[in-house]
């Protein structure tokens, strides 16, 4: 599984992905390592929009079922709150 983690990850092993990270005595970032942690940046925010909206329905806060239901559970709830917020929306 891909995870894609902030920069205080960087050097994880694995399958984590960190945007690149200017040091201190280096030369600025180039335009393509700009545009991979824009890209980076933009798949992060959506994960962190999910966690934020699953935070504020606190659903999960007693839930004491099996992995897969909660899984079951958490896409259902991303349903119904996009179906929410496209009616609000449009």
């Amino acid at each position: 599984v891909m995870t894609f983690a902030d920069k205080g990850y960087q050097g994880a092993p694995g399958s984590v992905r960190t945007p690149f990270k200017r040091r201190r005595f280096r030369p600025k970032l180039s335009r393509r390592q700009k545009a991979v942690n824009r890209a980076h940046a933009k798949i992060r925010a959506r994960g962190e929009r999910a966690i934020a909206t699953l935070k504020t329905w606190k659903i999960l806060v007693k839930q004491r079922c099996c992995p897969r239901r909660a899984t079951a559970i958490v896409q259902a709830i991303l349903v119904l709150h996009r179906v929410e917020a496209d009616r609000y929306a449009g």
